[in-house]
């Protein structure tokens, strides 16, 4: 694919995904010591499920794990259990046969190993001859898309009409800007979708180009990985996929231009712990079978506060 129809006219709609999952999860250790991050449940799924839910919700059908050393669970989950499948089934304990099967069936899950962690830049690029020649997602299990909101359709959408990669951007307060990725944008003309003209990665406090921050939902061409390869370790001595697409808004005849669409849903981020526990809360409250008894006990609860 050519950098002139990937910067403006039609392109196939990406199908692939790529989710890095091969972090650490210092933050919540010792929880994470033998369990993977993207394992602790939140109800009574992982979190990592509600991401493969929501990118097979996109149709985005072919999944790419990018995993490390420790995280064979994660592709167990995703994989069939027999053994387990047959005694519920022998049990007769129909619903919960169903809850185990939706993670098998959710999509065409296959896993690649990142070896040393060297930053998302890196993980990324380990997805190369999986993903090929076309464009892709990337999705980071830390954030939780809300199921009703349609950011990464809308992302996919922009993508094969504009040709374009295409970055998810949150509006966040100016005190908070040094805790992301941050873009500097111009305006395209259409609601809710921006040109992107820069991007800095966890800018000093005062410094920041706007209050745009990345989030962990990204659409890409297959020329990334080129820039990928030869982008040099940024913050944090890793490569940034930040500083790729810098490189890409720098030069659009490279791989077409980069464009954020700005998302005002509710977005979850479980990669904090108050954050964590404020998702599981909230989606408990929510749920048909747990919310009015959890409601009701939280009242309570709170009174003894």
């Amino acid at each position: 694919m050519t950098a002139e129809n990937q910067g403006g006219t039609q392109q196939r709609r990406a199908v692939k995904a790529v989710v890095p999952v091969a972090g650490l999860g210092t933050r919540f250790l010792p929880a994470t010591k033998a369990v993977p991050k993207e394992m602790l449940p939140v109800v009574d799924r992982p979190a990592i499920q509600y991401v493969l839910e929501e990118a097979s919700g996109a149709g985005l059908s072919d999944v790419l794990l990018v995993t490390g050393s420790g995280k064979g669970a994660i592709e167990d989950h995703f994989d069939a259990a027999p053994y387990l499948e047959s005694r519920l089934a022998a049990d007769g304990k129909d619903a919960l046969l169903a809850s185990v099967r939706e993670a098998t069936g959710v999509a065409d899950v296959h896993s690649v190993r990142q070896g040393v962690p060297r930053g998302l830049g890196h993980a990324v690029l380990c997805g190369r001859e999986h993903v090929g020649d076309e464009p892709f997602a990337v999705l980071l299990g830390d954030d939780l898309i809300d199921a009703d909101e349609d950011l990464l359709s809308r992302m996919l959408d922009v993508q094969a009409a504009r040709g374009a990669s295409v970055v998810a951007l949150l509006e966040v307060p100016a005190d908070r800007t040094h805790l992301y990725g941050v873009a500097e944008v111009e305006a395209t003309g259409e609601d809710g979708v921006v040109r992107i003209t820069g991007l800095v990665e966890k800018p000093e406090p005062g410094t920041s180009p706007s209050n745009l921050a990345v989030i962990g939902r990204y659409v890409l061409q297959p020329g990334v990985f080129d820039v990928l390869a030869r982008t040099a370790p940024g913050r944090g001595n890793e490569i940034q996929l930040t500083d790729a697409l810098e490189t890409l808004a720098a030069d659009e005849s490279i791989a077409g231009p980069v464009l954020g669409v700005v998302f005002r849903g509710r977005r979850f981020d479980t990669g904090d712990k108050l954050e964590y526990l404020k998702t599981v809360v909230t989606l408990a409250s929510e749920r048909d079978d747990l919310g009015p008894a959890f409601r009701t006990w939280l009242n309570d609860f709170s009174k003894t506060l």
